[in-house]
């Protein structure tokens, strides 16, 4: 693994070079973990000298912070699952605040963004296309944010924030899915899984970024999903963004 890679992997993540063969034995039921309390702190790691390849260790939560952070998304983005081509996403207008504090003195410092101010643009056909097509008039893919925390080094731009949201499917007033989980670290390095990987860009000095990030996405309690997303497998995400860390007026 190349060093400041993010490894991804889970027990349920198995042979997926023929992932089909699985549903016939998928579990009919899939427990939600417990959600994140609305503006909850994330515990992220803060670890002296922080550098790539290292372990991260828990600290406690950052608070109301001594700093302000603020994360805008842009066009540009992709998300991708299984080993379906990925889909052109333009996630303009997504956005989120939160508190910040120094950790250590080599210009680290950890973030805790408020759940309650998060929005991420839902895909459908008016912001994501497949295979140059826009997405099917009623398709419609919420993207609601539990969790967004974690660590930014101001002096190398290097930026790991832990990422979990839900993934509703809908089709109109037809169809709704049970929501997909994902739980990830959205970095500016090497995020790495089985069957997807890809390397995002540091913070500029402007605080632009590109942020690429694996998960493992489960069986939910919906065999036809489960089927057309041959789960259990991975998915990737790659969000362009704007972060911006500035002490409070």
């Amino acid at each position: 693994m190349a060093p400041g890679s993010i490894k991804t992997s889970s027990p349920n993540l198995q042979k997926l070079a023929n992932p089909r063969k699985y549903s016939a034995a998928l579990p009919r039921l899939f427990q939600r973990p417990p959600s994140t309390r609305r503006g909850a702190a994330v515990v992220v790691a803060c670890a002296a000298g922080t550098g790539t390849g290292s372990e991260q260790q828990s600290s406690p939560a950052v608070g109301t912070g001594t700093l302000s952070v603020e994360f805008r998304t842009r066009e540009g983005c992709r998300l991708g699952i299984a080993r379906y081509p990925d889909f052109a996403y333009n996630a303009q207008g997504g956005r989120g605040a939160g508190g910040a504090d120094e950790c250590g003195e080599g210009g680290t410092v950890l973030v805790d963004f408020d759940v309650s101010s998060l929005y991420i643009p839902p895909m459908s056909g008016a912001t994501t296309t497949f295979l140059g097509l826009p997405l099917p008039p009623f398709l419609k893919i919420d993207i609601l944010p539990e969790a967004l925390g974690g660590t930014i080094d101001r002096a190398t731009g290097q930026v790991d924030l832990k990422f979990k949201s839900r993934f509703c499917f809908s089709v109109g007033s037809i169809y709704k899915a049970p929501p997909l989980f994902v739980d990830t670290t959205l970095t500016s390095e090497e995020s790495r899984g089985a069957i997807r990987s890809g390397t995002g860009e540091r913070m500029d000095d402007q605080g632009r970024c590109k942020l690429v990030g694996v998960a493992v996405v489960d069986p939910i309690d919906d065999l036809f999903m489960n089927t057309f997303l041959s789960l259990p497998t991975e998915c990737i995400a790659y969000l362009n963004a704007t972060i911006s860390v500035a002490t409070p007026r």
